[in-house]
């Protein structure tokens, strides 16, 4: 069993029915939290991600970096028996997580309802594209659909330019990090009152809750807004600025007039001080287009070491633009230990982003590699039910549980 004893969710059990992206990052953060999270997949293959790459002596890297620390359990929950099996495991649960198309629980008889009447303290969490209510609670929905409809891949990009997709997945991410939060609250909860409910996290309102500044502007000034680059809607200079070996991003900081003339300074354009269209940051945002060329042309002229060196000595918040490889190896990175490798017993090291959630007494953490498909399942049966392994080999026999398996990877690259 993982050892869960130094996370301060130890002790609360999670089966985890989510696949692809969204359930499974949230699921990650409670396992990192130290919760136990039983990851339940469907046989024969289980979660698809495991058929996603990059590829690693036929191990998905991707499955790897949502699903580490779980356990895996494999059951039929289309059969009688299999039903019957997992409401035996509910029993003895805090949470159980979907992210199905909604009514996909309900037909299957395990539904909020259903779960709730049987374990009254039991949290269920479920994560839709629409949620579970409105008119569109039955249409799928991935990322990038959630993405477009949402708005923000209207600002996001260059004007004039076709629309862009963020370079994360910020449909799902998001909508795994508010159902993290939502669980941890209902859990908060269940202390004081005893009982359980179920949590509704909609991908799509998710992307209207991070819109902040955008949707503040739509409705305070009737105008849409529109893809700016990496320039802010209302500070300059928010942005990216060409270096003469690469980019760098400055932000100066609002109602800190002396930053501008230092900047200006240090650049070689005192001139601009003294420019009634650039004296306060909102007239530099409203001349952008004319202020841009002068200050790029003069970024251009020395290295992004130089600028990053001579800027921040004066408290200008500044820093270069890396690549994912410059990024991961920043000694701040390392510092805070935010890059971590763990041993598969296939893939040798499996080097990862470790967990961001620093609490002084018990931090986030990894405990260890992604699962492979249903290698718990007899272990599981034994901890929660007592079922002994004669009986596991009998129900795999069945056809109600598989403890080993999943997809053929080999085959699948190969086909």
């Amino acid at each position: 069993m993982t050892d869960t004893a130094a996370g301060p969710l130890a002790g609360i059990r999670i089966l985890d029915l989510t696949w692809v992206l969204a359930g499974p990052y949230a699921a990650m953060i409670l396992c990192d939290l130290g919760a136990e999270v039983v990851k339940v997949e469907r046989p024969p293959h289980g979660d698809v991600a495991r058929t996603t790459g990059p590829f690693v002596n036929n191990e998905s890297m991707y499955f790897q970096s949502v699903n580490r620390g779980k356990r895996s359990i494999s059951i039929n929950l289309r059969s009688t028996e299999g039903r019957d099996l997992f409401l035996r495991l509910v029993d003895r649960a805090d949470v159980v997580m979907e992210n199905f198309t909604p009514g996909v629980m309900d037909k299957l008889g395990i539904g909020p309802h259903a779960l709730l009447e049987r374990n009254p303290r039991l949290i269920f969490a479920s994560t839709s594209g629409f949620g579970q209510t409105g008119p569109w609670r039955d249409k799928p929905a991935l990322d990038i659909i959630v993405q477009g409809m949402g708005g923000v891949m209207s600002i996001t990009g260059y004007p004039g330019e076709a629309p862009a997709r963020p370079g994360t997945s910020i449909g799902d991410i998001c909508g795994g990090l508010y159902t993290a939060i939502g669980i941890l609250a209902a859990l908060r909860e269940r202390d004081q009152s005893g009982q359980g409910q179920s949590v509704d996290i909609s991908m799509l309102d998710c992307q209207i809750a991070i819109l902040e500044n955008a949707v503040a502007r739509y409705f305070s000034t009737g105008q849409e807004p529109g893809p700016l680059g990496t320039r802010h809607p209302s500070a300059t200079p928010f942005q990216a600025f060409p270096t003469a070996d690469g980019w760098m991003v400055v932000a100066l900081s609002w109602g800190v007039d002396s930053q501008w003339e230092l900047f200006c300074a240090e650049l070689g354009l005192p001139e601009l001080v003294g420019d009634e269209r650039f004296d306060t940051s909102f007239k530099r945002t409203e001349n952008h287009a004319e202020l841009e060329p002068m200050l790029f042309a003069a970024t251009r002229r020395q290295s992004t070491n130089h600028w990053v060196s001579a800027l921040a000595q004066y408290g200008i918040p500044i820093g270069p633009l890396n690549t994912i490889g410059q990024a991961v190896q920043q000694e701040q990175i390392v510092a805070r230990e935010m890059i971590t490798t763990v041993q598969h017993p296939v893939a040798g090291d499996v080097t990862m982003a470790a967990s961001p959630l620093k609490l002084s007494r018990t931090p986030g953490r990894v405990y260890g590699y992604a699962p492979a498909f249903g290698q718990d399942t007899a272990a599981v049966l034994d901890e929660w039910l007592g079922i002994d392994e004669a009986e596991t080999e009998s129900l795999a026999e069945a056809g109600i549980v598989q403890t080993e398996g999943g997809p053929d990877i080999a085959a699948y690259l190969k086909a």
